[in-house]
């Protein structure tokens, strides 16, 4: 097995790609060790000392570490971990665990902006966020105001505001007229 690394623009933050589905539909994202427990894999890569996030997509593993470790000290042991864990033949996620399938539900009189607003983020936005690490999703719309949640390399990110003002913000106001603003939520 050889698994590829990819650098995200997120300096504590690098993609693992295992070359095979780490998740077949949605995301999980574990921001710590205790939220890993329905996650054989995301639990082997919280033994490596000095991971403090593990975030899965489609076909990567995006891990997180803390500042005051080198990713050239803990690098080859999260390779040895994600190794272990597929050639261990143990599923990725527990039977009972659940993915996020992405957006929150938002009804009401504001239903048509937003499902434009996550047809745009599924669009543009999402698969570009995939192939830096991470995930974005819809968490509410109020009064002009999106909210959205950002997973993965993009949480903690320095380039994440940027990315949400020049970026997301621009594109959605672009099209959809009534969005004035896009604001981070932590979840």
């Amino acid at each position: 097995m050889f698994i590829q690394t990819e650098s995200t623009p997120n300096p504590a933050t690098l993609k693992f790609l295992p070359g095979q589905t780490v998740l077949e539909a949605g995301t999980a994202d574990f921001p710590s060790a205790e939220a890993a427990e329905k996650s054989p894999l995301a639990n082997r890569i919280f033994t490596v000392n000095g991971v403090t996030g593990v975030f899965f997509g489609n076909d990567f593993v995006t891990v997180t570490k803390s500042d005051d470790v080198q990713w050239d000290h803990i690098k080859p042991a999260i390779l040895g971990a994600v190794m272990e864990h597929y050639q261990s033949g143990q599923p990725v996620m527990a039977a009972d665990a659940t993915t996020a399938s992405g957006h929150a539900e938002h009804t009401g009189e504001d239903a048509e902006v937003v499902n434009q607003i996550k047809d745009l983020l599924d669009s543009r936005v999402r698969p570009a966020v995939a192939q830096d690490g991470g995930d974005i999703t819809f968490h509410g719309f109020d009064r002009g105001v999106v909210y959205l949640h950002m997973q993965g390399a993009c949480a903690n990110c320095p380039s994440s505001t940027l990315t949400l003002k020049m970026g997301i913000e621009n594109l959605l106001r672009h099209y959809i007229p009534e969005v004035t603003e896009v604001r981070p939520v932590a979840v």
